[in-house]
C-alpha cells in the first residue's frame, strides 16, 4: 500500500524555495528513500541520486576535496545523498559545498541521527530545515481511512506496530518475520557501529529490560545491576537508542520539586511491533496479559508522531507524586497544561485531586478505545 506522507509538502516546499540544506532523519526502513525519491521524481528539477553506502561516494565527500565533489555535483538542481552518516565528517564537506555558492538543494537522510546530526549541526548552523519520519502514523492513515477502518487496524497496529513494509506483506507470519530481521539486524546496526559498542549482548539485554518496563518508571541504577554496567553506561546506551531512533524517554512533570517524581524517566518505544520483537512474543492482542503496556506505548509514540508532524512544539512528560497520585501523560504548549489518562475500557475518570489542586488551569482528558483517535489522528 502506498501511504501518503503527511511530510511530503513541507519538505517538498523547502526543496523548491531556497538553498538551504533540507535533512531528514528516521529510523531504519521506514521509508526515507522512498520518499525523497518520489519528491526528486515530482520536483520537475535536474536531480542526482548519491548514496553514503557507495564507497565511491563516501570517498570523495569525505576527502573534503570541493573541486572533487562540485565534479560530481555540478548541473544539478537538487542532489540526494542518501545514507549520509555512513560518510566521515558529512557536514564539513556539506558546508564547503554550500558556502562554495553551489546553486542545487542538497537533501540529505541519515538513519540516525547521532552521528549525521553531530557532524552538520554546528557545521551547519543556519543553514539547514530537518525533518524526521517515523514508521507509519494513524495520523498519516487518517487523511484517506474512515474512523471505523482505522479502528479497524488497532489490534494489530498495538501487536505488530507500523513498519510500512508490513502493510503488503500477505501473512501474518511475513509480518512477523520482517519485524523479527528488523530489530536483530536493521535497528543494532546504527547503534553497534556508530555507537562503537562492543558488547551486543548487553545492548540487547537492557533493551529487552526497556520492553518489559514500558509505561513504568525506570532506575538506571537496577537497570546497571542487571546488565552487569555502570548506570552512566545505561544512560548512554539509552541515548544512543534515542538517537537511532528506537527508543525515547518521558522525564516527570513538576513545578513543585518536593512533591512530585522528577528523577526518574519512562521510556517507550517508537514502534510496538519492535518492542514485542525483542521480548520474541507476538501472540494476539486479546491473549496477552501486557496489554496495558501496549496500549500505553501506542497511544504516547502515536502522539508523538502526530506533534511531530504537525509542527507541534510543545514540551510533554508523565506525572507522578511520592504519595502516588499520577497521570500517564502531560503536554505544556503555549502555557496551556493538559493531562491526560490512559484506560483500556470506555470509561471516564477524574483527575487525581492533587492535580487540579496543583494546577487548577489545567485540562483534564481520559484516553480510551472509544475516543484515542482524536487524540492520536487529531
Amino acid at each position: 500500500m502506498n501511504i501518503p506522507r503527511l511530510l511530503e509538502s513541507r519538505i517538498k516546499e523547502k526543496l523548491l524555495a531556497d538553498r538551504r540544506v533540507v535533512v531528514l532523519y528516521g529510523p531504519r526502513q521506514v521509508g526515507k528513500t522512498t520518499l525523497a525519491r518520489k519528491l526528486l521524481a515530482e520536483s520537475g528539477r535536474k536531480t542526482l541520486e548519491l548514496s553514503g553506502d557507495d564507497p565511491r561516494v563516501g570517498e570523495v565527500w569525505a576527502s573534503q576535496d570541493l573541486r572533487r565533489i562540485e565534479g560530481i555535483v555540478s548541473g544539478y538542481e537538487i542532489v540526494l545523498l542518501d545514507e549520509a552518516q555512513r560518510i566521515h565528517d558529512i557536514g564539513v564537506s556539506l558546508k564547503l559545498l554550500y558556502d562554495s555558492l553551489f546553486p542545487g538543494t542538497l537533501f540529505i537522510t541519515g538513519s540516525s541521527s547521532l552521528d549525521l546530526a553531530g557532524k552538520t549541526k554546528e557545521a551547519l548552523t543556519g543553514r539547514t530545515w530537518t525533518f524526521t519520519l517515523f514508521p507509519i502514523a494513524f495520523a498519516e492513515r487518517a487523511v484517506f481511512q474512515t474512523p471505523f477502518e482505522l479502528d479497524g487496524q488497532r489490534e494489530e497496529a498495538l501487536v505488530l506496530g507500523s513498519y510500512p513494509a508490513l502493510s503488503s506483506m500477505p501473512s501474518r507470519r511475513d509480518r512477523i518475520g520482517h519485524l523479527v530481521e528488523l530489530s536483530s539486524a536493521y535497528l543494532y546496526k546504527d547503534v553497534l557501529e556508530l555507537g562503537g559498542i562492543r558488547n551486543p549482548r548487553k545492548l540487547r539485554d537492557l533493551l529487552r529490560l526497556l520492553a518489559y518496563q514500558v509505561g513504568s518508571e525506570v532506575s538506571y541504577q537496577e537497570l546497571g545491576r542487571q546488565t552487569g554496567m555502570s548506570a552512566d553506561t545505561v544512560v548512554s546506551y539509552i541515548d544512543l537508542l534515542e538517537k537511532t531512533f528506537v527508543v525515547f524517554r518521558l522525564g516527570g512533570y513538576s513545578r513543585n520539586l518536593r512533591k512530585e517524581v522528577t528523577k526518574k524517566d519512562k521510556v517507550y518505544f517508537f514502534d510496538n511491533g519492535v518492542r514485542n520483537a525483542l521480548i520474541e512474543d507476538f501472540k494476539e492482542w486479546e491473549l496477552r496479559g501486557d496489554q496495558g503496556a501496549l496500549w500505553e506505548n501506542f497511544l504516547v509514540s502515536e502522539r508523538r508522531k502526530a506533534n511531530a508532524y504537525s509542527g507541534f512544539y510543545g514540551l510533554s512528560w508523565f506525572w507522578r507524586t511520592h504519595t502516588g497520585a499520577e497521570l500517564d501523560y502531560v503536554e505544556d504548549y503555549d502555557g496551556k497544561l493538559a493531562g491526560f489518562e490512559f484506560k483500556l475500557r470506555d470509561r471516564a475518570v477524574k483527575p487525581p485531586a492533587s492535580w487540579t489542586s496543583a494546577y487548577p488551569e489545567a485540562s483534564f482528558s481520559t484516553i480510551h478505545p472509544r475516543n484515542y483517535l482524536d487524540f492520536i489522528a487529531p
